[in-house]
């Protein structure tokens, strides 16, 4: 579970944090904050401060129970992110597909469940891609960032920390990217019946079952 700080925003910390807290990130805490008091004055420094005082002081039952409430159980507040502008599409699977060829040229292989546009594995990304090859990968994904972060806002959530931090670095949105996000939380994300066939190709679909 390493990590390392430089010029380029510290991915590595904000995937870490948005994973599930199971015992052997609990038991880094001590070294993530240290690895946080050694990153230089930034916004994505002081979001990263912002949410270890929850992190860092809250019970590990209390840690898992609200990531589950806050991730697992509400659809804007997902972190599968094509899942806010693909929904349950072919499209979908055409970017997720598109997006484990890009890791895997790069040479991130996707282990377990997650799929390739999970927050935490695009960050994950970000962080061993060439500069400025993750930050484009994930202003790709502005939207679905900008709808998670203002509905984790709007729960007063400390996750909301780490969203702001992402998007720190990341270009703003334009007027028409702004109105597509509030109609995305008024309507919710596209729907397409697909029958029985997944709506991802079998070579991206998670090799064991989710969490719950």
């Amino acid at each position: 579970m390493g990590w390392r700080s430089g010029r380029r925003p510290p991915y590595k910390l904000f995937s870490l944090l948005l994973m599930y807290p199971d015992e052997e990130l609990l038991a880094a805490r001590p070294a993530i904050e240290d690895a946080i008091r050694q990153l230089p004055r930034s916004a994505e420094r002081r979001a990263l401060d912002s949410f270890y005082a929850y992190f860092g002081t809250t019970p590990a039952t209390a840690l898992q129970q609200r990531y589950v409430e806050t991730f697992d159980f509400q659809k804007h507040s997902s972190l599968y992110l094509s899942f806010y502008t693909d929904g349950d599409t072919r499209s979908r699977g055409m970017t997720l597909l598109r997006l484990k060829r890009l890791y895997a040229a790069a040479g991130l292989e996707l282990e377990g469940r997650e799929l390739p546009d999970h927050l935490p594995v695009m960050l994950e990304f970000a962080e061993r891609a060439p500069a400025g090859v993750g930050a484009r990968l994930l202003g790709e994904h502005r939207r679905g960032l900008e709808l998670l972060r203002l509905h984790l806002a709007e729960l007063e959530s400390p996750y909301r920390h780490l969203l702001e931090g992402i998007c720190a670095g990341l270009p703003g949105l334009a007027a028409p990217d702004l109105e597509a996000v509030r109609r995305l939380l008024r309507e919710g994300p596209p729907v397409e019946p697909v029958g029985l066939q997944p709506f991802a190709p079998p070579e991206v679909m998670p090799v064991t079952e989710l969490r719950r």
